[in-house]
């Protein structure tokens, strides 16, 4: 399957999920609403689980696609672009998304299964934002974003405005308390600005 017909899948969970929930979820029902054979799902999809390893994977390549190299400034203003362009690629599928995360409060099995596959996404996007560190810091610095990425979900979660004020109100907090956490703890630097190029007329 193409990265076209992978979005047109995991569109096709979403609303199943929105009208069913997970434990609703079957392949059949999914292959209906996919409008793809069992047999393909089957040879793709082993488990449930796997389908929300794809739906992680395509927005981090949605986030990847979006970002432009060299950006500038400060990695906690880079960190806060790429998140919130995550959850822009989530808006589209807002109400199966809620029903998975109401689902998954009686369900602690699944959210524990997620988490490696969290921290991999969180790893990517600190790709994306350009933050560089050696392995054991980086390492520090995904588990220290999934917790940002989580509490910004539940902000999310509440947040029905258009333009997502709550949720970034949220996000800006919580980049700051955990970059405050990371200088006292001396795991970051105190971060300026990159500087701006000025011209120079020509000689």
């Amino acid at each position: 399957m193409s990265e076209t017909d992978d979005n047109t899948l995991i569109a096709a969970l979403w609303r199943v999920v929105a009208a069913h929930g997970w434990d609703g979820l079957t392949m059949r029902r999914l292959a209906g609403e996919a409008d793809l054979s069992l047999a393909e799902l089957r040879r793709r999809f082993p488990s449930r689980l796997d389908l929300l390893v794809l739906h992680g994977s395509l927005m981090d390549r949605t986030v990847l696609a979006g970002t432009i190299p060299g950006q500038g400034g400060l990695a906690r203003d880079r960190l806060f672009d790429v998140l919130m362009r995550r959850l822009d690629a989530m808006q589209p599928h807002r109400a199966g998304i809620l029903r998975l995360l109401d689902d998954m409060r009686r369900d602690p099995g699944l959210a524990a299964l997620l988490g490696p596959h969290l921290v991999r996404s969180m790893r990517w996007m600190l790709d994306a934002a350009e933050v560089d560190a050696d392995a054991p810091m980086r390492r520090l610095l995904a588990l220290g974003l999934v917790g940002v990425w989580i509490g910004t979900v539940r902000a999310w979660i509440e947040d029905e405005s258009e333009d997502l004020g709550h949720t970034m109100a949220a996000l800006d907090r919580l980049l700051d308390r955990a970059g405050q956490i990371g200088r006292t703890l001396r795991l970051l630097p105190d971060e300026a600005p990159s500087p701006t190029p000025v011209a120079t007329p020509d000689a």
